[in-house]
């Protein structure tokens, strides 16, 4: 069995000692930009040996120019004809057979005219088009931001580029994180949303609903791990990938325990207060970052007079709304975006659905 490599380290020199001089070779004056992003297990580090079944391997993306976008099958059947079989013991010459949806897998291959794993477009044609849905990546609207696909933004500003000759990693810097006041809308709806169940877990135990309770349990630790990244000023990536980012955050290993031992829990007492406990740790950390001024929170033990606890997560959510205050989200409704809510990637893998979505905002 061959040892296994991170797919990002074997797509650089992939690129760097077999793609690289046949481009120097064959197309001397060609400009273009060469890069790992976009989607996939190995362009957020996150692949194991399990990877490389599909969609894994020696590959690349190579990004033209415009005038450049005609060339696209000559340069493919160039690499086809003269790329090597194998790099570092793994094949270069990809099929769909056997896996689903087209998906593409190494196959071996000694002889004849590879399929190598190599996309290439105009670059262009990729934010534009493909990717964001948006070329003008300095001039993003507050409504296009709300409907981007997080998992998406994570992909394109993750991995690596091995060669920029059209200046892409300038043009992703302005896309590297939300804007400020995007980041205090998400906040602030976290929040909100939090504070609209937060007296249920208890409440839905009491009447012997027990999924009940563990389910509306689940979606605010999943509502505070959101936050979690928010405060770090990280993306998070889709369901498959959730809880492994949310572990290699740089946050307190009390909150991330706590968010563990209120959805594992077995009994309603254990459930409600690591729940609370999480709440509690995820407003200090609200307050290490100095975005608000200082929340003074305290466990309610009786909401209601029901004998329910309660951080009245409200007032978090109110203090940072007031600080949209003047801008273009001051009457925006405390719901955040589509990628707040799991399992909606057939939205945000449709872009014509994503821009139909802004309605709901105005």
């Amino acid at each position: 069995m061959k040892e296994f490599i991170k797919g990002l380290d074997l797509s650089e020199s992939f690129f760097n000692e077999c793609a690289l001089p046949l481009l120097q070779k064959h197309y001397p004056d060609l400009r273009y930009t060469a890069a790992l992003i976009g989607w996939g297990s190995d362009v957020l580090g996150y692949d194991d040996a399990a990877s490389t079944d599909h969609c894994w391997g020696p590959r690349f993306m190579l990004y033209l120019r415009d005038e450049d976008d005609c060339m696209k099958r000559e340069i493919y059947d160039m690499f086809a004809e003269n790329l090597p079989h194998e790099h570092r013991g793994f094949s270069t010459h990809f099929t769909s057979d056997g896996h689903e949806d087209g998906v593409r897998g190494m196959n071996l291959f000694t002889e004849g005219k590879l399929k190598p794993f190599i996309e290439i477009v105009a670059l262009e044609e990729y934010v534009g088009g493909w990717h964001i849905g948006i070329s003008d990546l300095a001039n993003i609207s507050d409504l296009d931001w709300l409907t981007l696909s997080e998992h998406r933004l994570l992909g394109i500003t993750s991995g690596k580029i091995f060669k920029d000759d059209l200046g892409l990693k300038e043009r992703l810097e302005h896309i590297r994180f939300y804007p400020e006041n995007i980041r205090l809308y998400l906040i602030a709806s976290n929040w909100r949303l939090i504070s609209k169940e937060e007296a249920f877990v208890k409440r839905c135990a009491n009447v012997g609903d027990e999924i009940g309770s563990a389910l509306i349990c689940g979606r605010i630790a999943e509502r505070l791990m959101r936050l979690a990244f928010l405060y770090c000023k990280k993306y998070a990536p889709y369901s498959k990938w959730f809880g492994t980012a949310f572990s290699r955050l740089p946050i307190s290993d009390d909150l991330k325990n706590a968010l563990l031992k209120a959805v594992t829990a077995s009994d309603i007492e254990t459930r409600e207060n690591e729940i609370i406990r999480a709440q509690l740790l995820t407003v200090d950390l609200h307050n290490k970052t100095g975005i608000t001024e200082f929340i003074d929170v305290e466990i309610d033990d009786d909401f209601l007079r029901r004998g329910i606890k309660s951080i009245h997560a409200y007032k978090i959510a109110n203090t940072v709304q007031a600080k949209l205050k003047g801008t273009g989200l001051e009457k925006y409704p405390l719901i955040g975006s589509f990628n707040g809510v799991a399992e909606m990637n057939d939205l945000w893998d449709f872009l014509p659905l994503m821009r139909k979505a802004k309605a709901i905002y105005e």
